[in-house]
């Protein structure tokens, strides 16, 4: 062991009391890699602790889960086995398939540039296997060789899905934006959005710098290779390396679009295409070669190293091998004859080992776990039933959903699909139908305002508001209504109200007040009511009016529908045509008495000289003359001069 493994104290600790770790084999940014034996199952692991000072952050606590998660979902040979999960104390830890071998950074750091046929080997491992991932929604997000393993028995694998994330959450925003800069996609550059095809533009890079040796963009400092990801488009690696195929300068120009919609869908798509370059280009793809595992002699008795310069890529493009003479050939099958005997022995003992794995995965292992079943959609009775029929114990909880109804199951915790122990719980997510609210008075907020607020609760503001003429000032709310979206009629809402999520409300926003026009003049009141979006009937109303002189504005009719004014209405003017007049009755001849009193009668005043008030000279007095005369017309209550003398 190295003077640092022997100075890491985890090197020799038995982890969660199963996992002997035995030494340290790789160090990132977030974790710690060590090769350690399952005592257990007796066998060889790959132990990935997270460094002690991000165990108590949680945002990467829920990275490191959601490796184990995403790479668990997976079953390909081309996909780094994670086997386990867990927490000792302060170390999470993930346990994984242990694949000695070097890296494929490493390769390209001992050759420079690959030859095309293990090119395309690599190229079409890595492609089946996120394939797998994209079948399963899950973006990668952190494509680049040293997540590419080279095992010592020729195994391809990608790993490391720590940035791994499903699709419908695509957002990498501050430090989620973790990947190695040098393979970013443009959309991760500029707008912190991540698919599937951003893998595939990782693939378009990675496969240029195993073509030409190098990356497409440097820089001294990495912002200066993100603009150059942003901006600029990755040349064809032929201009580099005249040995490159066309068709591989092709798919790199595809694959390293700086548009997504450009470029294959997926891993899937973009190794169907590979598949038909090496049909085209008679390259068939080779298994990984490795020498033998070197032990050195401070080596513990079951750790291998395998040295970078030990792993070698099958080349078909290499010189066959020169004819063997027949001495060689009897040596050959003499040696074969003695292995067939060792092969039959090998034989037995693997059918032995796979018969005890078998009962070992369907007793204790991972096909003794039951399958959570599909419950949503149904009522907590029926998917408790279902639950417990599978072997586990149901257990309710009710969250608030506006899309899912009342008393119906929305989810599972843990979701449907996921394995667990028979008799383990399952919490069943019931829908409580949309929560419902409070609401403070509407009336007196401005629109804005309003809306702002209505927005907070999850409520449907109708587009179009309702304006009315009111004595609120302009753009006041003067009432709301709440049209309840399981149906029924709607309801006033203005002084406050209870209301229900997605429920839908109209608001009713002052105009200000109703314009006053009258004293006006016909064409004054017009101008003033179409200034308020008011349309004015051509034919107006008229009436008598002792108050308001003849052709001035009286006032305007009422509304058609009752309510108050809206802009647009069509309003009709009432227009004066002064005092109504009425005739003046004959009084002449007739005594001052009865003429007083014919002219009471017809709502008229009579005026005469002041003597005839005095006792006994009204029967005495005669009305000689009038004024108006009784050809004439006067107002209600108009005046009539009387002359008057006296008689007999």
């Amino acid at each position: 062991m190295t003077t640092n493994q022997q100075a890491d104290p985890l090197i020799g600790r038995l982890v969660d009391g199963r996992y002997r770790v035995r030494a340290r084999i790789a160090r990132g940014g977030m974790a710690t890699v060590y090769v350690a034996t399952d005592l257990r199952l007796e066998r060889r692991i790959a132990l990935k602790v997270m460094h002690a000072h991000l165990s108590d952050d949680s945002a990467f606590q829920s990275r490191f889960i959601q490796e184990a998660r995403a790479a668990a979902r997976l079953a390909d040979p081309h996909v780094v086995n994670v086997f386990d999960q867990g927490q000792d104390g302060e170390l999470a830890y993930l346990v994984m398939e242990y694949l000695p071998g070097i890296t494929l950074r490493e390769l390209l750091r001992e050759q420079k540039r690959l030859t095309i046929p293990q090119t395309i080997t690599i190229m079409d491992a890595i492609l089946a296997g996120l394939s797998a991932a994209h079948r399963a929604g899950i973006v990668h997000r952190d494509v680049k060789p040293e997540n590419v393993l080279l095992a010592e028995d020729g195994r391809i694998k990608i790993g490391d899905f720590g940035l791994a994330r499903a699709t419908t959450a695509n957002t990498a925003t501050g430090q989620q934006l973790l990947g190695t800069i040098a393979y970013l996609a443009p959309e991760l550059v500029t707008r912190g959005t991540a698919d599937a095809r951003s893998d595939i533009y990782a693939l378009g890079i990675m496969l240029y710098e195993m073509l030409v040796g190098e990356q497409p963009y440097k820089g001294e400092q990495p912002m200066q290779i993100a603009f150059q990801h942003a901006t600029e488009s990755v040349p064809r690696p032929s201009v580099r390396n005249p040995a490159v195929p066309e068709q591989l300068d092709e798919l790199v120009l595809w694959a390293t679009e700086k548009s997504p919609d450009e470029r294959p869908d997926d891993a899937q798509q973009m190794l169907e295409r590979l598949r038909e370059i090496e049909r085209e280009l008679g390259i068939t793809p080779m298994a990984a070669r490795a020498t033998a595992p070197q032990h050195s002699p401070g080596d513990s008795g079951d750790l291998t190293k395998v040295m970078p310069s030990t792993m070698v890529i099958a080349d078909p493009a290499a010189p066959v091998a020169a004819p063997i003479d027949n001495a060689t050939l009897l040596r050959r099958r003499a040696s074969k004859r003695r292995a067939r005997g060792a092969f039959l022995l090998t034989l037995v003992l693997l059918l032995a080992v796979l018969a005890g794995g078998v009962g070992w995965w369907f007793g204790s292992g991972p096909g003794s776990l039951i399958a959570v079943p599909s419950v949503a959609g149904k009522t907590y009775d029926d998917a408790a039933a279902v639950l417990v029929d599978a072997g586990f114990v149901p257990t309710q909880k009710n969250e608030f959903s506006v899309d899912i109804d009342a008393g119906t199951v929305i989810e599972t915790d843990p979701g449907e699909g996921t394995r667990l122990d028979k008799g383990d719980a399952v919490t069943v997510i019931v829908s409580a139908g949309p929560a419902s609210h409070d609401l403070e008075k509407l009336n007196g907020r401005t629109e804005q305002d309003a809306r702002d607020y209505l927005a907070g609760v999850n409520v449907n503001v109708d587009d179009e508001t309702l304006i009315l003429f009111s004595n609120a000032d302009a753009g006041i709310v003067i009432n709301a209504y709440v049209t309840p979206r399981a149906g029924g009629d709607a309801y006033a809402c203005g002084d406050g109200c209870t209301v229900f999520e997605d429920d839908s409300v109209e608001l009713y926003v002052s105009a200000g007040a109703f314009p006053d026009v009258s004293g006006m003049s016909v064409d004054e009141a017009t101008s003033t009511l179409t200034g308020k979006d008011l349309v004015v009937n051509e034919e107006s109303q008229y009436a008598f009016s002792n108050d308001v002189a003849k052709d001035i504005v009286i006032g305007v009719a009422d509304r058609a529908s009752e309510g108050n004014w809206r802009p647009g209405d069509t309003v009709q003017l009432i227009v004066s045509k002064g005092p109504e007049l009425f005739p003046v009755p004959d009084v002449t001849n007739r005594t001052l008495n009865e003429a007083k009193q014919i002219l009471s009668d017809n709502g008229f005043t009579a005026s005469y000289a002041a003597w005839g008030d005095l006792p006994g000279f009204a029967e005495m007095a005669t009305v000689t003359g009038q004024d108006p005369g009784a050809d004439k017309s006067l107002p209600r209550g108009g005046t009539v001069n009387l002359s008057i003398q006296l008689t007999g």
